[in-house]
Formats: C-alpha cells, structure tokens, sequence
C-alpha cells in the first residue's frame, strides 16, 4: 500500500508542478497577447498571492473539520480546471482579471491539501516525502524548458490551453489518490476544539523562520535575470543557471531520507538559513560570472533543505487531524512574508542593483535564529 501510496502522490506532484512551470514563466506573455500592458499584466497576476492570503487557510481549516482532505483536493483540481479553461474564452482587462481571480480562488488550496494529504499517508515514512517530492522538481525543469518550444509552435494566445491541460493531469491524479491513506483522516472534533496552532512557540517559530528564509529568494526570483542580463550574461546561460538551481534541488530531495534522519527538521530549517545567508551575501558582492552556478547550487540548501525541515516538522509535531490547517496557516504566513520581500526587493534593486541581495542575506539570518530558538522549547522532542 505504501508503494502505491507513493507512486499516486508523485504522479500528483508531477503534473501539479508541471502545471507550475507552465505557468509561472507563460502567462505572462498570454495576458501579453490578449492586449493587456504591464500593469495590468500585474494586477492580474497579483490574484493568486491574494487568494493564498486568504483563501487557503479558511479551506484547509473546513477540510480538516469535515474530515474531506482527499475530496477537497479533488475538488479544488477539477474546479481549477474548468475556471481555467472560462478564462481561455474572456477578452479584456476586466473579464480576465474576474475570471482569472476565480481561478486563483479555487485553485490556491490544491497544493496546500495536496502536501497535508502526503504527510498524512506518509507519517512513520517521512524519509519517503523528498524523494516523491523531487518528482514536482523534474516535472517544473521539463515544463521551463519544453514550455519555450510550445510557446514558439502554438503561439502566446495558445498557453492558456497548455496551463489547463495541465491542471486537468493534476486533476486526473488527484481523483487517482487512494480513497483513505495509509494513515486514516482524523477530523477534528468541534465539540472538544484542541488549542490554536498559533498557541504553541515551536509552530510559530518554524513557520516564520522558515517563511522567512524562503522569502529570502525574492530578489533572485524578482530580479536575478535582469540582474544577469545587465552583466552580459546571454539568456542560454542564464536558462542553464535557473536550471542548476532546480538540479541541485532535485538531489537534496533524492538524499533526504538519511539526512533529515541525521540532523531532524529543525536542524534542516538551520542549515537551510545558513546556506541562504552564504549564498545571498556572496551573491551581494558581485560575484564572477564563474562563481554563480556554485552559487546557484546553494539552491539545494536554501530552498529544499529549509522546505523539507518544515514539512518534517509538520508531519512531527502536528496532529493528523490538523495537517491541512497547518499548511494552510503555513501557505498563509509564507505569502505574507514573501510579498512584502518582493516589494522591499524592489525598491532595493533600483536603488543599489545586485548589493539588494544583502538584505535577502539578513532575512535568512533571522529566520535560521527563529528556528534555531526551537530548540529551547522543544529540546528532546521529536520536532528537533
């Protein structure tokens, strides 16, 4: 059961991601081909941050109280896909921006639900998780780099069909999930309601220091291609440099199970700041061209190291019945986080080009003593 387990939940990862990568670098030049100019090409854009803010932790929340994690995540996939597929047909700022953020809405809790689902199946297996995770990594490279041979066969006004189509695999994979995971759903029980997560020091140090280290990317995410780019950096490099990160990640993932088994969560979290402090102040010093895939590969411990920690810790130190509100609460707090990082990212760059990457060197910093405080509180359990 666990093999199958696995297999379903990569299968999910897979086409969620491949989603991702179709996503993330295409729609923009879609909303570009349907006559919208820049800014309303981030207004439109903005939609999924805000439903995350506040969409995902009120879904999470009624998933575990109704005990529906698997059908929620169903639902939210295939809902995503025919909101999708509406806003294929819309034409103008308005329709598009309307739809799109109806889109957003029900499409903001799929992974979320998808993440509690896995550490819920995979309690007593975490060393499992990154190497079903690392499927969503292969997938996003593939989706980078096969997305630009779509974009110059079907054209820009075509990508929205390619982002449903996959959406509809995510869906297709959802509806494949095993009807109960290994582990059985625990809802919670509103007539004994537990203690709010946000009650307990660990749980808020993690999630903030964790939100914090990965927030810590904002400038590399925002600017580190036009930052290349001005150096003289051609875009085949710069493609190979965003590739090498994802590669780096990919391995950690692979190698999870005995290291997060070496070091626990928090210690991941910790190692995870460090690298991002290492990677970000050199980066700040204008580093030679040699140096940046080096750096990139730094990748591996400032994303996955830091998101694997939080998810071990999750699947630790939270009760089963209570996995999604985590992740939603987590989602919630890292989008917070994250979009007031890319705002400060931007005024920092403008103002002092590529030496912006120190205050990324800062927010790492403070996020690896904010989870290098757990220990104080949970010294000898096993979250540390």
């Amino acid at each position: 059961m666990s093999d199958r387990f696995a297999l379903h939940v990569s299968l999910f990862y897979g086409a969620f991601f491949l989603y991702t990568g179709l996503s993330l670098p295409f729609m923009p030049a879609w909303l570009a081909a349907k006559g919208l100019d820049a800014r309303a090409i981030g207004i439109v854009l903005a939609a999924p941050m805000v439903a995350r803010i506040v969409v995902v932790p009120l879904s999470t929340r009624l998933a575990d109280r109704l005990g529906m994690l698997r059908r929620a995540l169903a639902a939210a996939a295939l809902a995503s896909v025919a909101c999708f597929a509406l806003v294929g047909l819309l034409s103008g700022f308005v329709a598009i921006f309307l739809g799109y953020a109806l889109a957003a809405t029900v499409l903001a809790p799929v992974l979320p639900l998808g993440d509690a689902y896995a550490l819920r199946g995979l309690r007593g297996r975490m060393p499992r998780y990154g190497p079903v995770r690392l499927w969503g990594s292969v997938t996003f490279i593939l989706a980078n780099l096969g997305g630009g041979l779509l974009l110059a066969r079907l054209g820009a006004s075509n990508v929205i069909w390619a982002v449903t189509a996959a959406l509809a695999l995510t869906a297709g994979a959802a509806l494949a999930l095993p009807r109960s995971a290994p582990e059985a759903a625990v809802p919670a029980d509103a007539r004994d309601p537990q203690p709010s997560l946000w009650r307990s020091p660990a749980f808020v140090a993690v999630v903030v220091g964790a939100s914090l280290i990965q927030a810590s990317h904002a400038v590399l995410y925002g600017f580190a291609t036009l930052l290349w780019s001005a150096r003289g950096i051609g875009g085949t490099a710069i493609g190979a440099l965003w590739a090498l990160g994802v590669v780096a990640e990919v391995l950690l993932f692979a190698l999870s199970g005995r290291l997060v088994g070496a070091l626990g969560p928090i210690r991941m979290i910790a190692l995870g700041g460090i690298g991002g402090a290492i990677r970000w102040s050199a980066m700040a010093l204008d580093p030679p061209t040699a140096a940046l895939p080096f750096l990139q590969c730094l990748h591996a411990l400032s994303f996955a190291a830091t998101h694997l920690g939080a998810m071990h810790f999750m699947a630790q130190a939270v009760p089963a019945g209570r996995g999604a509100t985590a992740q939603g609460d987590f989602v919630a707090v890292q989008g917070l986080v994250f979009a007031g990082a890319m705002g400060l990212a931007g005024v920092l760059v403008s103002a002092y080009g590529g030496a912006a990457y120190g205050a990324m060197a800062g927010t790492a910093a403070l996020g690896t003593l904010l989870a290098a405080a757990v220990f104080g509180w949970r010294r000898g359990t096993p979250g540390s």
